[in-house]
């Protein structure tokens, strides 16, 4: 659906442009923001390259798999569906670290491994179980410490103090976490 709505701004804009006589700004801006997005891609590809070795190397060294033990009592209770010991428990606490980390593009792999291990446990496979949706909350939430990319993003831009919304990313990400995991619990409680 968004890709249409996407679709049709794109090609209104255009028809815009050819009936004002601006085809040649749009031109310029289609250039432009080629040029600018290949230049934002340079710049953060080495940020999140680096996060996501030391992710994999987090993750073959048993580093995942120890911070998974130290989360099991939290996700426990957020998940009691999940029986203990269930590979799922790991997949989602990798996730919660890439997340802890603002590694969206690495917490991605391990939120659809998350959602694969917890579909075979679901038993009605043709919607999500309570697990998955409480789940998806947490993961959407994303409870950040460090935003790197946010962080990548400002240094690209010159930023005098990059680091300077650290803070602030941790309030926020902290609270949409909390009213996410409340909403879901009242909510979980009446479905």
């Amino acid at each position: 659906m968004i890709h249409k709505l996407w679709a049709f701004f794109i090609i209104s804009g255009i028809f815009y442009a050819l009936f004002t006589g601006n085809v040649d700004i749009v031109n310029e801006e289609i250039i432009k923001s080629a040029s600018s997005s290949f230049s934002m891609i340079c710049e953060i590809f080495p940020v999140i390259a680096l996060w996501l070795g030391i992710m994999n190397i987090a993750k073959v060294s048993g580093l995942l798999e120890k911070f998974s033990k130290i989360l099991s009592g939290f996700l426990h209770f957020i998940f009691p569906e999940i029986p203990k010991g269930h590979e799922a428990f790991g997949y989602i606490a990798s996730n919660i670290v890439a997340n802890l980390f603002g590694l969206g593009n690495a917490a991605t792999p391990f939120g659809l491994k998350a959602m694969e291990s917890l579909q075979d446990l679901n038993d009605h496979k043709k919607e999500a179980s309570r697990s998955m949706i409480t789940f998806l909350v947490l993961n959407t939430s994303g409870l950040t410490l460090i935003p790197t990319t946010i962080i990548s993003l400002r240094m690209m831009y010159h930023s005098i103090r990059p680091t300077e919304i650290v803070f602030a990313c941790i309030v926020a990400t902290f609270c949409s976490t909390l009213v996410g995991l409340i909403v879901d619990r009242i909510l979980g409680g009446k479905l």
